[in-house]
């Protein structure tokens, strides 16, 4: 009876130790299995903010340059639009100096330059000569010289014309022109403007690029 209990209780203390060495176990593996796992949850934790940082970063830094290419680029539209007005400005001051022009003394040798130029420039038997009402006057006066002049200058290029120029009866509205005259022919089909306005418009293009360099730097 002695020998059964004592088998049973090392029967017993070898189940319980078995059992301690069991759980020990266990608990081992869960707290390394816990803490794999626990490290790899920071890792991933941290990766994941990193990678949110370097987004926003990059976000930020491609709004800064948006940023800054949208103010270079009004900086740039409203310098422009300075230049425009200023030079706007100047051709405004022109034409308020050219509507002076015609009331000059030399004003009628200058209508005289322009009808033989006209006429070098078309080059037709018949032309018709448009000018304001208050310059018909003077055109009247030069219109003669003109025509003797400009058959004298195809002369001496081999050429014997015999135009026949009268004054239109159009005439051109002073509202919209400061002087000068307007050659046509070919019943209105070919028209040459040579108003003062005009020319002015050409010397406005044609000096712009050096009127640009004088008025402003390569930088501005």
């Amino acid at each position: 009876m002695a020998d059964t209990n004592r088998q049973i209780k090392q029967m017993v203390n070898f189940i319980m130790q078995e059992a301690h060495e069991k759980v020990n176990e266990i608990r081992i593996k869960t707290e390394h299995d816990f803490n794999l796992e626990k490290q790899m949850l920071v890792h991933n934790g941290k990766l994941k903010i990193q990678e949110e940082f370097a987004q926003k970063e990059k976000d930020l830094e491609i709004q800064q340059r948006v940023s800054r290419s949208t103010a270079i680029g009004s900086a740039r539209v409203k310098k422009m639009k300075a230049r425009d007005e200023l030079l706007e400005a100047l051709k405004r001051d022109c034409v308020t100096k050219l509507a002076g022009v015609a009331s000059s003394k030399a004003y009628a040798s200058l209508v005289k330059n322009l009808i033989i130029q006209g006429l070098i420039k078309i080059q037709e038997d018949v032309t018709q000569i448009h000018c304001r009402v208050e310059d018909k006057s003077i055109v009247e006066g030069q219109l003669s010289a003109a025509v003797s002049e400009y058959k004298a200058v195809m002369a001496k290029a081999g050429h014997k014309p015999n135009p026949q120029v009268t004054i239109s009866r159009n005439t051109l509205q002073s509202k919209a022109c400061s002087g000068g005259i307007i050659v046509s022919a070919c019943d209105g089909r070919i028209v040459l403007n040579q108003t003062v306005d005009e020319r002015l418009e050409i010397a406005y293009h044609d000096i712009m690029p050096t009127v640009r360099k004088e008025l402003f730097t390569s930088s501005a």
